[in-house]
């Protein structure tokens, strides 16, 4: 009832608020996406569709983060999810763990643990997966087809292919994380909007339908997910002139390993302790199915302890036809995770050390994530911030998804939206490194670091750093401090080429003390580069404007000091001055853990869609299939019908013989070779009972059509007639009176021929029809006789819409009026009254 009320709460909020404004040439689509370890959960925000989550084929609001192999073709959400029982080593899940993640890193060996997936090093060295004759796919790979699952289930549900898209990720990720999910999108053929945090939708989403003032008021999004726990302190306030909603993430705290699916694992290895005291002998864990098994079900279980105090586990077959049964206790769980207890709350006390506040400024912690429902989660997050702080006032499923749709809908030029600012920071210290400048043309030998942005920085900032340099140098960025166990500090090095001719050019042009000037960006989506470097130097400005500028440049200051009214030759030489600035070439690497290039993003994305055109025909093939099953069901049944129905009336014995011969041999060969028979053969098997069926269908269909085609044709003609005795008076009323009427008499003629010879050629077909019998063709098509009565009506309406003559001189002479079926099917004469010049 909770979740209904604030749903119908955001509905109310955004009818307030959203404003939708579409383009004449399309209305665009924006795509929100919180792609969680356990769900993935989507949003579309497209005028006319109703505000909400998106639902998947089994009209589910979230998905499953699963994608599988099964017969070369791929399967997601529950179907891939379910097949990790029967197919452990094809079924992927938790891939969210591995974006950008070092082959070598600690979270590979955690995600061992809990998964039964083989694991490879890609090209890259980031994660891969193995396939079938020696075909790996890069983790990108995998969420790239996850995304493109969900960009379809957007494009049936809006009509139209959707593109525009807003993905959440963690506040924590960093720069190698962001940088493989944003080419999953890319290759998923998503165009990327921003990366937003999914604490920041969940602001957005608990902001919408609250008023703020100009005092900022702070509250805690925690989140409790599935791969890890955060939280965020955000303060919300009203921008006093703009009146513009400001969502500010202020600071960030987080733990990698605290989550759902750490308290799954450790249930799991509760499970299995059981099972190994019963059956000792029994080495469950080498069996990929019934480890797999067992993780479905430690999940249930966890679900079920979240509400009651003990849950039996029952897993029929479990190995070795062993059916395995067993009782688990809240308190033998929350005992097992007794060591995590510290680590519950301690997200929130690191988000409000990092915005240096206190719980005293907070008015509430947002609780959200399904973890937050485990109770020794809300026990420990109660004795920090007090219960009375809790609060339980947004979906703890869907705000991030419902919050990033609003964002993305403010960014894009499609909509009109609450005016929202979003301000983001970064959780991380990052410093760039560049050697220091040699002396004497020495090797300089000694690295200078210099913070590039600190942590807190806000997302969206640009910052320009100086260099005295006189050749090519580089900038290195890395993490002040690992960011994970097995993540490299390094992330991105960029090189400034160009110097030494920028720097003579410069000089050529007499220029001074040149310095190279780098911009350094961060992104609102989180990702840090170097757009653009520049050599710059001031010159004497020696051109006649660059002198009267020198001086008189005094004169034109507002500044309140006395001017002299002749400057002097030291004055004029320092105003009389320009700026040279000569763009410089910026060049990337990578020098740990690269994104994909052009090159491997060209192959993956030709890979996919050759999977994807696999999976097409695949599915062709079995729709086609399926239709020939049915069909032949369907042609037995018409053939041993009784012989009242429309088929047997409608047909002739040989032609139900020579139907039923058919039948008979392409029943055989579907019985032998519908498993192996590609398309092309099915559409053929079926075509050959399709050219005997349909000349006995198109009978009954015309049968069925004859009525309303002859009575269209005989509308037509009444009405022609009733507008041909109306005419054909008033012409010969205004003839006598030697007035100009509507009508010449050569049209009323011409319409007459057509409105004869269609009347002749009726008579002629309906008189022959009649002696047609059921099981014989037809002597007229309905469709010829529509086309027919068409030619008759568009010749009627032509003339019904012919502009009558003007006319200068008053006159009482009637002319034809006439009305169309469409509005009245009774043709009457106007009735005019006397004109008056003066009027």
């Amino acid at each position: 009832m909770r979740g209904l009320c604030q749903r119908l709460a955001l509905y109310l909020a955004l009818c307030l608020s959203l404003l939708l404004y579409v383009t004449p040439a399309s209305a665009a689509s924006v795509l929100a996406i919180d792609y969680g370890a356990d769900y993935i959960k989507a949003s579309l925000m497209k005028p006319g569709l109703p505000f909400d989550v998106l639902l998947n084929k089994d009209s589910k609001r979230k998905i499953h983060s699963s994608v599988a192999w099964k017969n070369g073709e791929r399967l997601f959400g529950q179907d891939a999810y379910n097949l990790a029982a029967r197919k452990p080593q094809d079924t992927y899940n938790h891939m969210k763990y591995l974006l950008g993640a070092p082959a070598n890193a600690d979270i590979v060996t955690y995600y061992n643990q809990i998964s039964t997936s083989t694991l490879v090093a890609s090209s890259r060295f980031t994660v891969a997966v193995p396939q079938p004759g020696g075909r790996t796919w890069d983790v990108e790979e995998l969420v790239a087809a996850q995304l493109a699952y969900i960009r379809q289930l957007a494009t049936d549900a809006a009509g139209e292919p959707v593109r525009d898209a807003v993905i959440t990720v963690p506040p924590f990720f960093s720069q190698f994380e962001r940088d493989a999910l944003a080419d999953a999108a890319e290759l998923a053929g998503l165009k990327l909007i921003t990366l937003v945090s999914d604490s920041a939708g969940v602001a957005i989403n608990f902001a919408i339908t609250r008023q703020f003032t100009s005092t900022p008021e702070y509250h805690v999004i925690f989140d409790a997910g599935g791969s890890s726990t955060r939280a965020s302190v955000v303060g919300f306030s009203q921008d006093a002139k703009s009146k513009s909603l400001q969502v500010a993430l202020k600071g960030v705290g987080w733990d990698r390993i605290v989550s759902g699916t750490e308290f799954t694992r450790r249930l799991r290895d509760m499970l299995l302790q059981e099972f190994t005291k019963k059956h000792p002998s029994v080495d469950i864990r080498a069996d990929k199915r019934a480890m797999a098994r067992i993780w479905k079900e430690a999940d249930r279980v966890k679900g079920i302890l979240s509400a009651n105090n003990d849950a039996v586990s029952h897993v029929e077959s479990l190995i070795d036809e062993i059916d395995f049964r067993t009782k688990i206790s809240r308190t033998d769980f929350e005992a097992k995770c007794k060591d995590l207890a510290p680590s519950f709350a301690k997200p929130l006390s690191d988000a409000l050390a990092s915005a240096n506040l206190t719980m005293n400024d907070i008015k509430s912690v947002i609780l959200f994530g399904g973890n937050t429902r485990v109770p020794m989660m809300r026990r420990a997050l109660d004795a920090a911030a007090g219960a009375d702080k809790i609060a339980v006032n947004v979906n703890a499923d869907e705000a991030a998804v419902l919050g990033a749709a609003l964002h993305g809908a403010s960014l894009s030029h499609s909509f009109r939206t609450k005016d929202i600012k979003l301000i983001d920071v970064l959780p991380y210290d990052v410093q760039v490194a560049y050697a220091a400048e040699a002396k004497d043309g020495g090797a300089s030998g000694r690295t200078i670091h210099s913070t590039a942005f600190a942590s807190g920085s806000k997302t969206g900032t640009r910052k320009t750093m100086s260099f005295k340099r006189h050749d090519d140098f580089n900038l290195a960025f890395q993490y002040k401090q690992a960011i994970a166990p097995g993540y490299p500090t390094e992330f991105l090095e960029t090189r400034v080429e160009g110097v030494k001719e920028a720097l003579a050019n410069i000089t050529a042009e007499g220029g001074s003390e040149p310095v190279i000037k780098a911009t350094l960006a961060l992104s609102e989506s989180g990702f840090i580069s170097v757009p653009e470097a520049v050599a710059v130097a001031d010159a004497k400005d020696d051109s006649i404007a660059g002198k009267l500028k020198g001086f008189f440049g005094d004169k034109a200051s507002s500044s309140s000091e006395s001017v002299n009214e002749t400057p002097t030759a030291s004055e004029t030489a320092a105003k009389s001055t320009k700026t040279l600035s000569i763009p410089l070439t910026v060049s990337v690497k990578y020098p740990t853990v690269a994104p994909m290039s052009l090159e491997q993003k060209r192959e993956a994305r030709t890979r996919l869609q050759e999977q994807e055109a696999k999976e097409a025909a695949i599915a062709m093939r079995e729709e086609q299939r399926n239709g020939l099953e049915g069909y032949l069901y369907r042609m037995r049944d018409l053939i041993n019908a009784d012989e009242q129905t429309p088929f047997v009336k409608c047909s002739k014995p040989s032609e139900r013989a020579a139907i039923s011969k058919t039948l008979e041999e392409v029943q055989e060969w579907f019985h032998e070779h519908q498993d192996t028979a590609d398309t092309k053969t099915l559409l053929e098997k079926r075509g050959l009972l399709q050219i005997l069926e349909n000349p006995i269908q198109h009978r009954y269909k015309e049968i069925e059509e004859f009525p309303s085609a002859l009575n269209e044709s005989q509308k037509w003609n009444f009405h022609t007639r009733m507008f041909l005795k109306e005419a054909v008076a008033n012409l010969t009323k205004e003839e006598e009176e030697g007035i100009e009427g509507k009508f010449t008499r050569e049209e009323l003629e011409g319409i007459t021929k057509t409105l004869e010879e269609h009347e002749t050629w009726l008579a002629q077909k309906v008189e022959a029809q009649r002696k047609v019998k059921m099981d014989e063709d037809p002597a007229v098509e309905t469709k010829e006789m529509r086309e027919r009565a068409k030619v008759l009506e568009l010749h009627l309406q032509r003339l019904i819409g012919k502009k009558p003559p003007r006319r200068k001189i008053p006159s009482t002479s009637a002319s034809a009026s006439f009305t169309t079926p469409a509005s009245s099917s009774t043709a009457t004469s106007s009735t005019r009254a006397g004109g008056h010049e003066e009027l």
